[in-house]
């Protein structure tokens, strides 16, 4: 029978008490277990020090033996496995000048929530609990250990930490808490890019990302990390085609109406499609607003918020170009075969399709595109969308025909005849190019 990470875990702790240390499970893994969650990861807390747990494995390394860090690799699998420490004075509010080894009780109160101080000893069944976090994960609260100001200061992402931990549990966040994270929003600059990106997206694919939205706009950290969403409050739109309200409104509402499981080019082209709006905003002669080219706009902004914010480039690309085409949708009944099978065998079509569906829904609710898109998919299900080509460079040469530029448009204009199922064959496709005297 295959190990579990939790056995393994378990072995881990093992060792450790058989050579004499003391052994717990430490922060989100207790955490989950009372809250009825499978962990995804278990951390360890010992009073072993870094050299001393690391002579008791055989595959670890070092991810911050200086913080008392190590991590041991066992069964396929890597575990932090961190010494009882006291933090010394944050200077950067990010990381602690240093620190100094300590007690179990002593780690606990350096921790950022109370819900994550906790302490399980899985010997013997038992919860060491410090800081009252079993009574506020009981009551569904996120509460900072001692003083929230304090808290966050030493390391300014946990002002983020706070809203993600409030959202994705469903729970509440204490008062005190909350003041502090509202008072010390514009000190997130502090915090890296990518540990930045790292929170928002853990908010965003979230099914309770609605929540997430709202306490980062009510919090103000909205406003620091993403200030083009916060622009588009009272952007106003034609109450024609949106009755739901601006910009910002509609851009919400999207959200809402997302599945569950989304990917990150899906959730971010829904929060970016429409960043373009304020930019490109007009009224024209008839007083009906128009938000020309707020589509290219939107995925040049898309393209400078992804990068500040260190996506990877994969992200980057299938997200801008899903703001580039969203506004493509509304021509798709009057395309012809050919473009429309190009159109729709681009990467990441699904995610686009999924934004084209919330947007309509979200605002005038007419989704005959989209049916007639999922139709087409039903038709064009027996052979694959873009098949082999019929011909290639070799056989234009083949015909006597020398490299060049006109072989793009040739092939190109065979693959258009096959898309559109007017040629089906090799020798149709070259009957026809020396019909038409290419």
């Amino acid at each position: 029978m295959p190990e579990t990470l939790e056995s393994i875990a378990l072995s881990i702790v093992r060792r450790l008490r058989e050579a004499g240390f003391i052994a717990l499970y430490a922060g989100g893994c207790v955490r989950d277990q009372l809250l009825g969650h499978t962990p995804h990861d278990y951390d360890i807390a010992t009073d072993a020090r870094p050299e001393q747990a690391r002579n008791l494995f055989p595959h670890t390394y070092a991810v911050g033996a200086h913080f008392g860090v190590i991590v041991v690799h066992e069964g396929g699998h890597d575990f932090q496995v961190a010494t009882f420490r006291s933090d010394l004075a944050y200077v950067d509010g990010r990381r602690p000048e240093g620190v100094t080894f300590s007690t179990p009780q002593l780690d606990a109160e350096r921790r950022d929530f109370t819900m994550n101080g906790l302490f399980f000893d899985p010997i013997k069944n038992e919860i060491l609990d410090y800081v009252d976090g079993q009574r506020d994960i009981a009551a569904r609260i996120v509460r900072a250990i001692g003083d929230p100001v304090a808290r966050f200061r030493e390391d300014r992402l946990r002002l983020l930490r706070a809203v993600r931990f409030t959202a994705v549990l469903g729970f509440e966040i204490e008062p005190a808490t909350w003041a502090a994270v509202k008072e010390h929003a514009a000190e997130i600059h502090d915090v890296s890019a990518e540990r930045i990106r790292e929170e928002l997206v853990k908010i965003f694919v979230h099914r309770r990302r609605v929540h997430g939205f709202d306490l980062l706009v009510e919090s103000g950290l909205m406003h620091e990390v993403l200030p083009e969403i916060t622009a588009l409050k009272g952007c106003e739109q034609p109450p024609q085609f949106h009755p739901e309200g601006d910009v910002f409104v509609h851009t919400r509402a999207m959200l809402g109406l997302l599945p569950e499981q989304v990917s990150v080019p899906l959730v971010f082209s829904v929060l970016f499609h429409d960043i373009g709006k304020p930019g490109t905003f007009a009224v024209d002669e008839t007083g009906r607003i128009r938000f020309n080219g707020h589509d290219k706009l939107g995925a040049e902004m898309t393209e400078a918020i992804m990068t500040r914010l260190r996506f990877s480039r994969a992200e980057i690309e299938a997200t801008v170009m899903a703001v580039a085409n969203h506004m493509v949708f509304k021509d798709v009944q009057g395309m012809r075969v050919a473009k429309l099978k190009r159109f729709m065998a681009r990467p990441g079509f699904d995610d686009e399709m999924e934004l084209h569906r919330v947007d309509c829904v979200s605002s005038h609710g007419m989704v005959d595109n989209y049916d007639f898109v999922q139709r087409k998919r039903e038709e064009f299900a027996s052979e694959p969308l873009i098949p082999p080509p019929l011909i290639t460079g070799e056989d234009l040469k083949k015909l006597g025909m020398k490299p060049g530029p006109k072989f793009k448009e040739i092939l190109d204009a065979v693959s258009t005849r096959q898309l559109e199922g007017t040629l089906r064959t090799s020798e149709e496709a070259l009957a026809w190019v020396r019909s038409e005297g290419m």
